[in-house]
């Protein structure tokens, strides 16, 4: 199975006079094309969508998403409004109809996605509060011998000196290790929001950081040519549910 990654497009409106504001829809609009020429069976979005949450914005990130071929999903991120998110998003059918959550499964492919909302308003970290862990919990023991992919904005361990404590109870980021830990058929954990491309080994499966799409807020990148050009991961998941992934830089 194929799965590519994109996140942290931060999308401006049409109508904003941010000097970034074109150069992230086209970073987007770039990546979305080189999505669609690798044939991926989904795309999982990881968060920070726009910038400021509003309705112009997820107006724009609607029309430039809407060339991809392969089934979306996505996750909110700090930058996200939940509701403004859910309204733009309600007629695509994946986001929960109500609540106060935007977490969910899908079950349409031999590997089970689960996203996770770990978004709490005016919040900047990450937030896995006893309602989010027991909902995991549940859900991950519906199917425990099948293989599941976890998505969610925030990673919950740290990057170097980069990213440190990026949930806002320390005790949260521990317990979503240990449910994570005790769940074998997790094969791995993507993430967004530290803008800094990782792979690494966590809580006993692999962990993914995207770095952003939008290449005027990305780190972690040499200044090179590549510093122009968006990046987005491809994952896939074998036979033997064995997560391999590659950052695909789109064309120049």
């Amino acid at each position: 199975m194929l799965i590519a990654q994109i996140s942290d497009t931060h999308i401006l409106a049409a109508a904003d006079d941010h000097p970034s504001a074109d150069l992230r829809a086209d970073c987007l609009a770039r990546v979305v094309a080189d999505i669609n020429e690798q044939r991926p069976d989904a795309v999982l979005f990881t968060g920070d969508t726009v910038q400021h949450g509003r309705a112009d914005e997820y107006a724009r990130l609607r029309t430039l998403l809407r060339p991809l071929t392969a089934p979306l999903y996505l996750v909110p991120g700090n930058r996200d409004d939940n509701e403004t998110l859910r309204d733009a998003f309600r007629s695509e059918g994946f986001l929960p109809s109500s609540g106060e959550f935007l977490h969910y499964t899908v079950d349409a492919f031999p590997v089970r996605f689960i996203a996770l909302d770990s978004t709490a308003p005016e919040e900047r970290k990450g937030r896995y509060c006893d309602e989010r862990q027991q909902w995991l919990a549940a859900t991950l023991a519906d199917e425990p011998e099948r293989p599941t992919l976890l998505f969610i904005h925030h990673p919950p361990f740290d990057v170097d000196d980069h990213y440190i404590g990026g949930y806002r109870h320390g005790d949260e980021a521990a317990i979503l290790t240990d449910i994570v830990t005790r769940n074998r058929q997790i094969v791995g954990v993507l993430c967004g929001h530290v803008h800094w491309p990782v792979e690494r080994e966590w809580a006993g499966t692999q962990a993914r950081i995207m770095p952003s799409v939008a290449v005027d807020v990305r780190k972690g990148i040499d200044e090179t040519e590549a510093q122009q050009r968006p990046i987005y991961w491809l994952h896939t998941v074998d036979a033997d549910a064995c997560l391999v992934s590659h950052a695909r830089m789109t064309p120049a």
